[in-house]
């Protein structure tokens, strides 16, 4: 992140000689100088450091040594085997926008960075973090960079990417019969085929991208027939903020997120609509900022200023990074591609972010955030967590760090599986780790688990499993440096349970190491296994079929008017029968029975559709809630009567309001009545049902109203991408 060349540009300001070098245990600097001027150059550090770094500690040691004639970078050293952190990629800095108007050999030049800004881990091979590491290697620079390179009060100073027009990669565009090169031709190009309606697949910092017209509907439904993706929410890019700020609600902590060095996607109220495609009747829109140089000379020529920008893969498999690959996919989707011909090593999606109670909330955690580590009170050293199935990401421990991956995906599909063993492979390499502990998570089905056992029987190490819903609370309390017992409250779609059922709807006593489960919601059975997500009202039968049984006419209810008659009679039979039908406590089967129940999602097209639905259906502000009972386990059968009573006197936006009132009522009242058993007044929330903005804000509420310490992800997504380190630290626990 430019730290040595800042400096040596910080000891010519103070008039200090010496040297800095980076190693693989930090960076290492010797001033040679009065101690005053030592202190103003300490002070400076941490006042001027660039925008991507973070300074940790600086350590200040005196040593007799030879006289220095001038300040310099010594050459990386490596010290066994530790390893200085990797910086993330960086978004295009505002000196390097200015310098595409003004210098002379990088105007336009679409590739142009500094020291504050640029490709980092996508481009990295190996440590130290040095040019020959990279896939810059491939490019030689011209004069004027090697001149910018070595000059110490240059901004380019040792900037590894650093290239020029005449020296560095170039576009290519495609679209089966022609080529066109040059970054000026391509960008017009592009912009005519977007205001036709086609489709363009655009090579980024972590892989390819599919980007169309996000204000012309046809285009957009068109993109999503071609890339099989029914009715997910695609991902936009503004021109800019104040385009942005017409189009979505934004505050002051989402709009400094949105133009920081990590340009996520952040999840934000709809203002005014796009095209109705792009978010099929969600009212939330996936909004990001121009972040390669390459966006904003691409918005100087686009008649649009808002785009669709989706990541260029065929549904549920990993982005795309390789060119021959996106060639021969990526054309069955787009019309026409728009490569370059550096290499990208390390594949990262965009990262996606919601703000819950004014603080960041991870959703998925990657391009920006990776592979920068959580810093933890004690020694992980040696363990690699293999994570879960779903939105995966594994763990590496180094020392007191915990480097996590970047988002990996659904372990079932098979090129995904492909890109986690590739990615572990990849980071053992980069942080010089050999695992001496395995650990993974407890059910026997998932694809993590079973290359946790290959690992085992490899290398000959330990294995560890651990209960998921657990590491769902650990990896909050790791987060927040927590070491103690707590309330653990956590709620998802699926977990394997210790008692052989599927867990989701838990509430735990846990410390970092051991839990024990105080209670959950109440045991329904899942007609037809897995099939339930895909068919949210089959949940609605199976909770309306335990509470009430045959007592109900379900022929003549809405939700099943549309199912086949014969179909609710085979459910009905395997419910009673106990045919292919898991019990489950999950919170997130339950949000599916409800949203199934009033019509907004019967049938599921995207993971976690009726939930999401749920909550955008919410526009008005209540604190009534429904009836429920927690006589040993939590009983809906009066939230759910009450449900279908409301369905004729209410509208579905009160219904819903009112059905996430009751949650968090239900989280109050057990955390209140296991903090008069324990005296614990810490409550840790994680699990994906804990992106629900409003149930996770109204849960907060209603805790620290009542004096609850309460503790939720932030850095780390509490969906199943963060699993991995609480995994990490129970086997850390566990293990020592």
């Amino acid at each position: 992140m430019g730290f040595r060349p800042f400096i040596c540009r910080l000891a010519a300001k103070h008039g200090l000689k010496g040297v800095v070098d980076n190693r693989s245990d930090g960076v290492s600097v010797i001033i040679q100088g009065d101690l005053k001027t030592i202190d103003r150059f300490s002070n400076d550090i941490l006042e001027n450091a660039p925008p991507a770094s973070q300074i940790k500690s600086i350590e200040v040691n005196p040593k007799i040594v030879e006289g220095y004639g001038q300040f310099s970078i010594a050459g990386s050293k490596i010290i066994d085997n530790q390893i200085t952190e990797v910086s993330p990629d960086i978004a295009v800095c505002p000196d390097c926008l200015s310098d595409l108007s003004y210098d002379p050999e990088r105007i336009d030049y679409p590739f142009i960075n500094c020291t504050n800004c640029g490709p980092r881990f996508s481009i990295i091979e190996g440590l130290p973090y040095d040019r020959p590491k990279t896939t810059m290697k491939d490019f030689i620079m011209c004069e004027k960079c090697t001149s910018e390179y070595h000059d110490i009060l240059n901004r380019r100073f040792h900037a590894q990417p650093i290239a020029c027009n005449s020296c560095g990669p170039e576009y290519l565009f495609y679209d089966g019969r022609k080529k066109i090169t040059g970054s000026e031709q391509i960008i017009q190009e592009i912009a005519t085929r977007i205001a036709s309606g086609e489709t363009v697949a655009v090579k980024g910092v972590g892989g390819y991208h599919l980007m169309c017209d996000a204000l012309n509907n046809q285009a957009v439904i068109s993109l999503r027939n071609r890339k099989m993706r029914d009715a997910k929410p695609f991902a936009v890019m503004f021109s800019d903020i104040s385009v942005l700020r017409k189009y979505c609600f934004i505050d002051e902590n989402e709009e400094k997120e949105l133009q920081s060095w990590r340009r996520p996607v952040i999840i934000l109220r709809q203002k005014e609509p796009l095209a109705e495609a792009v978010g099929n009747g969600l009212k939330t829109t996936g909004a990001m900022l121009p972040y390669m140089p390459f966006h904003y000379l691409m918005f100087r020529k686009l008649r649009t200023p808002v785009v669709v920008l989706t990541s260029g893969n065929i549904s549920e498999e990993p982005i795309i990074i390789d060119d021959s690959v996106a060639g021969k996919e990526l054309m069955k989707v787009a019309d026409s591609l728009i490569s370059y011909n550096r290499k990208i090593h390390n594949r990262a999606d965009d990262s996606v972010i919601r703000f819950i109670n004014n603080k960041v909330s991870l959703i998925r955690r990657s391009r920006g955030f990776v592979p920068r580590p959580v810093d933890l009170a004690f020694n992980v050293d040696g363990i690699l967590a293999l994570g879960a199935e779903q939105k995966n990401s594994f763990c590496i421990g180094k020392n007191h760090q915990a480097i996590m991956s970047q988002y990996i995906g659904d372990l079932k599909n098979l090129p995904a599986y492909d890109f986690y063993r590739e990615s572990i492979n990849r980071f053992a390499a980069l942080f010089r780790f050999n695992p001496q502990y395995l650990v993974c998570d407890l059910h026997p089905d998932y694809y993590s688990t079973i290359y946790a056992s290959v690992l085992e029987k490899e290398m000959k190490v330990p294995l560890l499993k651990v209960q998921h819903h657990h590491a769902h609370i650990v990896s909050c309390m790791a987060e927040h440096d927590i070491d103690e017992r707590v309330i653990g409250i956590s709620m998802d779609g699926t977990g394997y349970g210790t008692d052989g059922n599927i867990w989701g709807g838990e509430f735990l006593i846990a410390d970092c190491e051991r839990f024990e489960r105080f209670t959950h919601f109440d045991y329904i059975p899942m007609p037809g296994g897995d099939k339930v997500v895909d068919e949210p009202w089959r949940m609605a039968y199976s909770y309306l079929f335990k509470y009430f049984g045959d007592s109900l006419d379900y022929k003549s209810m809405p939700v099943f008017k549309t199912v086949d008659k014969l179909k609710m009679e085979l459910i009905r039979e395997m419910i009673i029968n106990r045919i292919n039908s898991p019990l489950t406590s999950s919170a997130g089967r339950l949000f599916d029975a409800v949203a199934a129940l009033t019509g907004l999602c019967t049938d599921s097209t995207f993971d976690s559709e009726p939930p999401v639905r749920l909550e955008s259906a919410i526009e008005c502000e209540t604190d009534l809630y429904y009836p429920f009972t927690s006589d040993g386990t939590v009983i809906f059968a009066d939230t759910l009567k009450a449900v279908m009573t409301d369905l004729y006197n209410c509208d579905i936006s009160l219904i819903s309001a009112k059905f996430h009132n009751t949650i968090a009522q239900v989280i109050l009242r057990i955390s209140e009545v296991i903090r008069k058993e324990t005296s614990i007044s810490k409550v840790i929330l994680s699990g994906g049902v804990f992106q629900n903005k409003y149930l996770t804000e109204k849960s907060m509420d209603y805790l620290m109203d009542k004096g609850f310490e309460v503790f939720i992800n932030s850095q780390i997504p509490s969906n199943d991408g963060g699993i991995s380190l609480g995994q990490l630290v129970i086997a850390s626990k566990t293990l020592a």
